[in-house]
């Protein structure tokens, strides 16, 4: 993504320092701070803290705190890779970056294990980029069909989008903004509808921010207005991004992306779901009652965190001390509310027989 006119990806190897660098997300939009990480614990609390978030940005995150806990003792492998996959529990790209470590550098001597890491870290960093760039070229065709079925009706073509899945989710572009950004690229005109995403308002900070950047038109509504616009024929299709799919199709993210998908089946409005194909869990048959459900501190939930007029940061309480929580950070949308995948391989159905091409 671009950013003050230079090319920022959301984390990277600065070779210079020896250290990875991440954009601390819980900071944005209102700070853009460069953050140094130099070891496991680090990287650690940067993916339990959400500075870094995102099923691909997580993988990516995680496969840098194997290298550098390898630097500093080249026998921690199991040691880094266990204590990374306790994170987060619900996105599978840290289970499938951990294993894949776990796989290239079993069989390595401890004197090489590091600097073998640290380009097996690079490789999936590169290969993320390739893969959400991928995905946008995969899926713009659909916005373009979309765009040409009701450009004599209208000035834009009206996406809803829940949570953020762009450039800040993975290493560059994302996965549903990839798609967005693309159809842009094309000359689509392309507005987007951006939930708020309560409680940690990622589209409100995140979304937002990536689309002023890149000067698409958008407008952040609550996240219980989506029912509304569809009702009234104002969203013309929805596009979300995936922590996890099931082998059947079944797409966990975000909660309150399944309200988004019943809203859409009853109005009408095609509902997709943009994945990298590492997203996808072919050992889970079903995801509905079967995939952890993060479950985050309630004080998301009581207290809202901002800046105040004095441009100071301000973290207020919105409910009575004391008052029972409970923080759900995912949810589940059943493959038969779901359009389709969009993948770097092309559009599936989201059922197990088309999905499985993915295998063979």
């Amino acid at each position: 993504m671009k950013i003050a006119g230079e090319h920022v990806q959301s984390i990277w190897y600065d070779l210079d320092c020896d250290s990875v660098k991440i954009i601390d997300q819980t900071l944005l939009p209102h700070e853009f701070v460069i953050v140094e990480l130099n070891t496991l614990s680090e990287v650690c609390d940067a993916i339990c803290g959400m500075k870094v978030r995102g099923a691909p940005l997580i993988g990516v995150t995680a496969a840098y705190g194997v290298y550098l806990s390898l630097r500093k003792n080249p026998d921690s492998l199991q040691q880094a890779c266990s204590k990374l996959l306790e994170t987060r529990p619900t996105a599978i790209n840290l289970k499938w970056a951990l294993e894949r470590m776990k796989e290239d550098l079993s069989q390595e001597q401890s004197i090489d294990i590091a600097d073998k890491a640290l380009e097996q870290c690079q490789l999936i960093e590169k290969e993320d980029i390739l893969i959400c760039e991928s995905i946008g070229n995969a899926g713009a065709p659909i916005l373009r069909e979309l765009w040409e079925s009701r450009k004599n009706s209208q000035r834009y073509l009206n996406i809803l989008t829940h949570c953020n899945a762009g450039a800040l989710a993975a290493v560059d572009w994302g996965t549903a903004m990839s798609v967005i950004y693309k159809a842009s690229d094309h000359g689509i005109p392309v507005h987007v509808w951006v939930d708020e995403t309560r409680p940690r308002n990622q589209g409100a900070s995140l979304t937002c921010w990536e689309l002023s950047k890149k000067g698409i038109p958008h407008t952040l509504i609550v996240d219980n207005a989506g029912g509304h616009l569809m009702q009234t024929g104002q969203v013309d299709v929805c596009l979300v991004g995936s922590d996890r799919t099931a082998a059947n199709g079944d797409v966990c993210n975000k909660i309150g992306t399944y309200l988004k998908a019943l809203a859409a089946r009853a109005n009408g409005v095609p509902f997709y779901a943009a994945v990298p194909v590492s997203s996808i869990d072919f050992n889970l048959l079903t995801g509905v009652g079967s995939i952890p459900i993060e479950e985050r501190s309630g004080e998301e939930i009581s207290f809202v965190h901002g800046i105040s007029a004095a441009k100071e940061p301000i973290s207020v309480r919105i409910c009575e001390d004391g008052t029972s929580t409970q923080n759900f950070a995912f949810d589940v949308t059943p493959a038969e509310l779901v359009t389709g995948i969009i993948t770097e391989r092309g559009v599936f159905e989201a059922t197990e027989a088309s999905l499985q091409a993915l295998l063979d």
